[in-house]
C-alpha cells in the first residue's frame, strides 16, 4: 500500500514527441515569413507596378510601329531595334555617353578624392567650405541647367570673365565644344556627392593606422597613397558605379540646355529617346530605345557587381554574420 501511494505521489514523466518538439520552430518560421510578407509586400508591389510592368509594356510596344494614337496593329517584330542600333544619330549618342563616362572617371574621381582629403583636414572655415562644395548637388537639374544656360550665353557672365584671356567662345553653339561644356556643368553639379561619400569614408578610417604609418617613417603622401586610398576602395567603387549609371542615363541638363544640339553634337541616348518617342510621336521606336538603354545599364550593373562589388558585399555580409 505504501509502495502504491509512493508511486502515485511521484510526478509523471511527460514524453515530448517529435510533433511537439517541432511545433515551436514551425511556429517561429511561420511568424518570420509573415513578417517578411508584411514588411516587403508593399515595396514589392510598388516595384512590380512601377518598374517591372513599365519595362514589360515598353518591350511590348517596341514590337510595333505605333504613333501613340492608332491601334496596335502594325507588328514589326525586331525592326525597331535594328533601326535604332544602325542609326547614326543613336550611335553618336552612345559615343557621347561613353565620353561622359570616361571623363567622369578620369576627371571627377581625382578631383573628388583630392577635395575630400583637403576638406578632411582641420581647416579654418571647413564647415562652410563643405557646404559650398555640396550646395550644387542640392539644386535640381532644371535649376542648374537654367542658371548655366544664362551664364553661358554670348556676351554673358562667363564670356565677360574670360574675355581678358581671349577665351570667348560659343560654348553651347560650337559642335566641338558643347559636349565638354556640358561636362563642366555636370561636374559642378554632381562632384559634391562624391566628395560627401568620400568624406564619410575618411571619417571611418582609424587614426591609429595613420599614426602607425608615421611611426614607421612614412611621409604624408606615402600614408595617403598606401593606407588611406586603399581603404577608400569600396567607396570609390560605389561612386564609380553610380557615376557610370548616371552618365548613361544623362538627360535633364542636356535637354534643357541644348536639346541635344547643335547638329546632334550633344545627343545622348536619353535625349534621343525623348526626341523620337515624344516629339516625333514614334512611341514604338522610342520604346525600343528605352529597352536598349535599360539592357545596357542592366548588363553593366550585373558585370560590375560580379567583378567589382562582389568582394565588398561578401565582406559586409561576413561581418554582419560574425
Amino acid at each position: 500500500m505504501r509502495e502504491a501511494t509512493t508511486l502515485r505521489d511521484k510526478p509523471a514523466l511527460v514524453t515530448v514527441g517529435p510533433a511537439a518538439a517541432q511545433g515551436r520552430p514551425a511556429h517561429r518560421f511561420t511568424t518570420k515569413r509573415l513578417e517578411l510578407i508584411v514588411l516587403l509586400g508593399p515595396a514589392l508591389v510598388l516595384f512590380v507596378g512601377f518598374v517591372l510592368v513599365p519595362i514589360g509594356v515598353a518591350a511590348y510596344y517596341s514590337l510595333y510601329d505605333w504613333n501613340g494614337f492608332a491601334a496596335l496593329d502594325r507588328f514589326v517584330a525586331l525592326d525597331n531595334y535594328w533601326l535604332v542600333i544602325t542609326g547614326p544619330v543613336f550611335q553618336q549618342g552612345v559615343l557621347h555617353n561613353l565620353i561622359i563616362v570616361v571623363l567622369s572617371i578620369l576627371v571627377q574621381l581625382p578631383i573628388s578624392i583630392g577635395l575630400a582629403l583637403l576638406l578632411n583636414r582641420k581647416l579654418r572655415g571647413r564647415a562652410f567650405l563643405r557646404l559650398v562644395v555640396f550646395a550644387p548637388y542640392v539644386l535640381s537639374e532644371a535649376t542648374t541647367a537654367v542658371i548655366w544656360l544664362q551664364l553661358l550665353q554670348p556676351n554673358g557672365f562667363v564670356d565677360a570673365l574670360l574675355r581678358p584671356f581671349g577665351l570667348v567662345h560659343q560654348w553651347l553653339a560650337d559642335p566641338s565644344l558643347v559636349l565638354y561644356t556640358l561636362f563642366v556643368v555636370i561636374t559642378w553639379k554632381y562632384i559634391g556627392f562624391g566628395i560627401i561619400l568620400l568624406l564619410a569614408a575618411l571619417q571611418n578610417i582609424p587614426t591609429e593606422l595613420r599614426e602607425a604609418a608615421a611611426l614607421d617613417g612614412a611621409s604624408s603622401w606615402q600614408t595617403t597613397r598606401h593606407v588611406v586610398i586603399p581603404l577608400l576602395g569600396p567607396t570609390i567603387r560605389i561612386w564609380i558605379f553610380l557615376s557610370v549609371i548616371g552618365s548613361l542615363q544623362l538627360f535633364d541638363l542636356v535637354w534643357i540646355m541644348t536639346l541635344g544640339g547643335p547638329a546632334n553634337a550633344s545627343t545622348t541616348m536619353a535625349t534621343y529617346l525623348i526626341d523620337h518617342g515624344f516629339k516625333r510621336y514614334q512611341f514604338g521606336y522610342g520604346s525600343a530605345v528605352a529597352v536598349i538603354l535599360f539592357v545596357i545599364c542592366f548588363v553593366f550593373a550585373l558585370l560590375y557587381q560580379r567583378f567589382a562589388l562582389r568582394r565588398d558585399t561578401e565582406g559586409a555580409l561576413t561581418r554582419l554574420a560574425g
